[in-house]
């Protein structure tokens, strides 16, 4: 397996400055990820501290059985929910989006990264470290999760998606697909992918984890589970309805001090202001931070004269009917992204918990809230990132001498100059003279006409600016003729472009697995799952 560390700067300041242990980024955490002394304590405060806010681990194993028995995961899988059972037990969870056939790369990378880190300090630590992957099922953006997208033969970017089944603002686990949306999207994949000794038997897993399924959240569990459920890892629906019999109890403390929550989080956005960064969540003074299902939708919360209810004043609760809520009925409430951590510590004795550049910048508003209710942000681990360069992708890059930071940072510029070295003709500059040449003696010409009469200056001067704009249109066919000799070229060009930078992004944001697999197996994917590889904030670019 050959692969290359890279330091691919994130976007996200605070996310950059704690990734890479620098700036005043950690003061807004508990622990940093890069420091043995860290895991150390943090293990043993979750092992120490009182259960008061804990949710029961024998309750919510047989939860997670059921779910993960529903969705056919793996014995491995199983065992793990029931080493979860165990006091001296601990958790490394991560989680995302419930994307259509399996969603972005990162997905998988983020799956990958929290299977290796529960191996890693499962050994260190000599006590059971459970992997855990969160499904975001409450989720309501469906727009977001519905599409994939693959390189085409022709070099072009395409697209998959399903259409909304319903419009409905609602999370993705409560949108149902009926089986012909399923079978459309599984021929369009079929289609895109070209014909390998791996296509067979990949839309038959595929077929196999979409069609048992009524929703997108299902079926991203049954595929996660058939590719990674060998290694243990535990899969959970943040929307499955006996999950919310479990945090009832959170539910009750979220609403019962709602208030003491927004000025916990204000605080939050205060010290990450502090500390010279911006807050990338709204954070509100009446935020309650929580959804309810009323109305066929997940409508936010919030505060206003002293009653719940959501933007539009289309539903109302007292505290004491949400309450009510929280208890007969959790099903019907929801975290936003600023309780989701806090629920995720209340369910799970959390040694780690993997996240991206935009989830670690969220959480860094969060630590007055853990606080508040007497946790501790756990240890925040950036998860594994990865670019897939094809065998032959990276010849062309050798052959036309491009690094992988060449193509993040000055592709057209590189491109442009290969070209111009292969104009032995100097095609350019030759066509400049000629314009300046001609400009040079016909110009006093035409100006010497007005001596005639204006008219005839004005018919000279429209009759150079014809025959200059034949120049340059020679000029420019020329120019594509000499362009058509490297066509060969230009496309292998474009195909290492497409490959890393895809609609202007990182690779693991836009491609989805499926055609990497398609290709090659999944002989890669368990080479990235079964080899140590560090968490240590570097991007990797994998040679396939």
């Amino acid at each position: 397996m050959q692969m290359e560390a890279f330091h691919w700067k994130k976007n996200q300041a605070l996310a950059e400055d704690y990734i890479q242990d620098s700036g005043t980024a950690n003061h807004l955490f508990h622990f940093h990820y890069k420091r043995t002394e860290d895991w150390l304590t943090r293990a043993a405060w979750v092992t120490e501290q009182s259960s008061a806010l804990r949710a029961d681990r024998h309750q919510l194993a047989a939860v997670l059985t059921s779910y993960n028995e529903r969705i056919g995961n793996t014995q491995q899988a199983l065992q793990k929910i029931q080493d979860l059972s165990k006091s001296e037990s601990l958790v490394v969870v991560g989680g995302q989006q419930a994307g259509l056939f399996g969603g972005p790369l990162l997905v998988l990378y983020k799956a990958i990264t929290i299977i290796q880190l529960a191996r890693e300090w499962s050994g260190k630590l000599s006590r059971p470290i459970v992997p855990v992957f969160w499904i975001a099922g409450e989720d309501h953006d469906f727009d977001e999760v519905n599409h994939i997208y693959s390189l085409t033969s022709a070099q072009t970017v395409e697209k998959i998606k399903v259409e909304h089944p319903t419009g409905q603002r609602t999370s993705i686990s409560r949108l149902p697909l009926k089986e012909h949306v399923w079978i459309a999207a599984l021929q369009a994949l079929e289609d895109s992918l070209i014909d390998t000794e791996f296509k067979a038997e990949l839309l038959a897993k595929l077929k196999n984890a979409a069609l048992p399924s009524s929703t997108l959240s299902d079926a991203f569990a049954r595929w996660m589970a058939w590719l990674f459920g060998e290694y243990g890892l535990v899969l959970l629906d943040a929307d499955d309805p006996p999950l919310r019999g479990v945090e009832s109890a959170m539910f009750e403390q979220l609403i019962a001090r709602n208030e003491a929550l927004s000025d916990a989080l204000m605080q939050g956005r205060k010290r990450v202001r502090e500390c010279g960064y911006e807050p990338q969540a709204d954070i509100t003074e009446n935020g309650a931070n929580l959804f309810v299902f009323e109305k066929g939708g997940r409508l936010l919360l919030q505060r206003e004269d002293g009653l719940f209810t959501d933007k539009k004043k289309s539903v109302s609760y007292s505290r004491e009917q949400l309450l009510d809520i929280s208890v007969t009925h959790p099903q019907r409430l929801s975290n936003n992204v600023m309780t989701r951590p806090l629920m995720q510590e209340y369910l799970f004795p959390v040694l780690a918990t993997v996240l991206g550049p935009g989830e670690i910048a969220y959480w860094g508003l969060t630590a007055s809230a853990f606080e508040m209710f007497g946790m501790k942000l756990p240890i925040v681990a950036p998860r594994l990132e990865f670019t897939l360069i094809e065998g032959t992708v990276h010849k062309h890059m050798v052959r036309y001498d491009l690094s992988f930071d060449d193509v993040l940072n000055r592709f057209e510029e590189k491109k442009q100059s290969w070209l111009s070295k292969q104009d032995t003709m100097r095609l350019g500059e030759r066509f400049e003279v000629v314009k300046e040449e001609f400009k040079a003696s016909y110009g006093p010409l035409v100006d010497s006409l007005a001596a005639i009469n204006a008219g005839v200056k004005l018919l000279g001067e429209s009759n150079l600016a014809k025959i200059l704009n034949q120049i340059e249109y020679l000029e420019q066919k020329a120019a594509d003729g000499h362009k058509a000799q490297f066509e060969s070229t230009l496309r292998h060009l474009d195909r290492i472009q497409l490959t890393i930078r895809p609609l202007a992004k990182p690779q693991e944001r836009v491609y989805n697995g499926c055609a990497y697999m398609n290709r090659y197996g999944n002989g890669w994917l368990k080479q990235l799952v079964e080899t140590p590889i560090p968490v240590d904030g570097q991007h990797r670019i994998y040679y396939l």
